[in-house]
């Protein structure tokens, strides 16, 4: 049938499509066993169905095409650009410093224009300050989004502001758009606002 893609066919343009960059940025390995899976796959198929598949490589071509698809999107997922992101994403970096150490640090940062570094030095000092105060417990690795549900348990009166200085934190260092003056704003009058609201945390907790 003339137009048809022929077994040969199928496996070069499988080859060009496995050899293209985004393969490459993943792990060696990852790309060593889907390629070798990917032909043995192909060859098992093309020996065992062959011509008695009605319309042959015309139903198999778009076949091949679709799992082309997945296994790029398998790729692109587990790339380890992704899994730094999401590394990135962690409030804490367990270092010895007290809440006053991270703020005073935010604060510098923010006055050199070092938005991104001054949002991250002011969550920290959220969550060091939460735990000095008994609010949450000292938890290393804790993320942003995981602050924010422990502490809105203790201070519920406090979970939308918690939630929008997640949301600017996980924007910067987990959505990589880039950190404002504004965005610094919002984590440092939350800080402020939680600690000029101490006093009531047992309050609440209790209520």
């Amino acid at each position: 049938m003339s137009g048809a893609v022929s077994r040969e066919e199928g496996a070069r343009l499988a080859r060009e499509e496995l050899s293209d960059s985004v393969y490459q940025e993943a792990e060696p390995g990852l790309v060593e066993r889907l390629y070798t899976w990917f032909m043995g796959w192909l060859e098992e198929l093309a020996r065992r169905v062959g011509d008695s598949v009605p319309g042959g490589w015309w139903v198999l071509g778009p076949l091949l095409a679709l799992l082309v698809l997945l296994v790029v999107a398998l790729v692109v997922y587990t790339r380890p650009a992704r899994r730094t992101g999401r590394r990135g994403a962690v409030v804490d970096s367990g270092a010895p410093l007290s809440a006053t150490d991270h703020r005073a640090l935010s604060e510098r940062h923010a006055a050199e224009g070092a938005y991104a570094e001054a949002v991250r030095e002011r969550l920290r000092a959220i969550s060091r300050d939460l735990e000095e105060r008994a609010i949450i417990p000292p938890r290393p690795g804790r993320t942003a989004t995981e602050l924010t549900a422990e502490a809105a348990l203790a201070l519920p009166s406090r979970r939308t502001a918690l939630q929008e200085g997640a949301r600017v934190f996980n924007d910067v260092w987990y959505g990589e758009r880039p950190a404002t003056a504004e965005g610094y704003a919002v984590l440092r009058d939350l800080d402020a606002g939680l600690r000029e609201g101490s006093g009531g945390a047992d309050a609440e907790r209790a209520g």
